[in-house]
């Protein structure tokens, strides 16, 4: 039995994304690749290998993670390097991909001793995006360089473009993004060995159309035929692929609205639900108000405030010691973690196609005293 709270991975689930996937590599004939800052849940590798063709890094960290667990070349992007870092993460890398015209002439002399394929990141100035926090198209934006930015002819060296755009997007979004690239940067692509279409590609979502994708994608290899299409989605091989354990701890009242106080907390361990914000499916729970139904705040139990969420209702009265479920908590949450207030980081667990489950990794107080000096 997986400890409260405990992140559980359900590999079945993840299995019949990645045969997605690679489906849609097949078909389109593009390179897909897995995106470490949405998950970087490394015991799980040698399994994704088994579909994925590598993963991209964008700090050492993960390119070291990647090389030792993984054990390929890592697909390299930051929004700028450390100079003390920049000759490891070279020697790591077999793609690199500089933020800024600057960054790419001031390393020049490193990564052509390297042998590097070395890309630019660009901004096309379009995303379907409407989160502030999310949207990197922004004109002012500190994430790649703009068209007027660009000299006429690429800088000597130069083998790719590397475009990021996307959050959760449909294929109607990918499309209009080729479209945008080829409208704006096609005396550059003309040039390149590569264009990386960034993360963002949603194709394991229900209802995602895969096949304006792939039409979209092979239109636009028609026209450039010798450029190698990178695609690196962070959530689609985790969608809807595990869920976070938690339990009631109590119940309180205050003037007739009930919270239930978990042993989570959504700002150390969901922090997307505050930050965009969304509401997370509850197994078994309405985010909307029933007739019948039993309403309680969900309390985080950290000192914070805001800490909480609001309302879900439940079928039946919630006690100490119950089990509530949050569907979908596999990425963008183990990585972006915290021991905020001292709070206990859940347990990570993989549930087995048989339905048994392994407990991988427990926290104790160890690993917060490690982590604060």
């Amino acid at each position: 039995m997986p400890p409260s709270p405990s992140y559980i991975l359900e590999e079945e689930k993840l299995i019949a994304n990645l045969e997605l996937m690679q489906a849609v590599a097949a078909s389109a004939d593009v390179t897909i690749i897995q995106a470490l800052k949405a998950y970087a849940f490394w015991p799980t590798f040698p399994l994704l290998s088994k579909y994925l063709h590598g993963a991209t890094a964008s700090s050492l960290n993960e390119a070291l993670l990647i090389k030792k667990h993984w054990g390929v070349k890592p697909h390299v992007y930051a929004p700028a390097y450390f100079p003390e870092q920049f000759a490891e993460i070279a020697g790591l890398a077999g793609h690199l991909t500089f933020n800024s015209l600057g960054e790419l002439e001031r390393y020049r002399q490193q990564w052509e001793a390297a042998g590097l394929s070395v890309g630019l990141r660009v901004n096309p100035e379009y995303s379907p995006v409407t989160t502030d926090l999310y949207n990197p198209a922004s004109p002012y934006g500190r994430l790649g360089e703009t068209l007027p930015n660009l000299p006429p002819q690429p800088p000597s060296g130069l083998e790719g473009l590397h475009v990021h755009v996307l959050c959760e997007s449909s294929a109607a979004a990918t499309a209009t993004l080729l479209a945008k690239i080829d409208s704006k940067f096609s005396h550059y692509l003309k040039k390149m060995k590569w264009l990386n279409l960034g993360g963002g590609h949603l194709m394991t979502k229900e209802g995602y159309e895969l096949q304006i994708l792939i039409d979209a994608l092979n239109t636009f290899k028609a026209k450039y035929p010798e450029i190698e299409i990178i695609m690196e989605p962070g959530s689609a091989a985790i969608w809807q692929t595990g869920y976070l354990k938690s339990r009631v701890l109590d119940v309180i009242e205050n003037y007739g609205r009930r919270t239930a106080m978990l042993d989570v907390s959504f700002t150390c361990h969901m922090p997307d639900t505050l930050e965009m914000p969304y509401r997370p499916v509850v197994r078994g729970a309405s985010a909307e108000k029933t007739e019948t139904g039993y309403a309680y705040l969900l309390g985080g139990v950290s000192c914070l405030a805001g800490d909480y969420l609001d309302e879900y209702w439940f079928s039946q009265p919630l006690l100490a010691g119950d089990e509530v479920i949050f569907e979908d908590m596999l990425h963008y949450t183990t990585v972006k973690t915290t021991t905020f207030n001292g709070v206990h980081h859940p347990a990570l667990c993989i549930q087995k196609e048989d339905g048994s489950v392994n407990v991988l990794r427990k926290f104790d107080y160890l690993d917060y005293e490690k982590g604060l000096g």
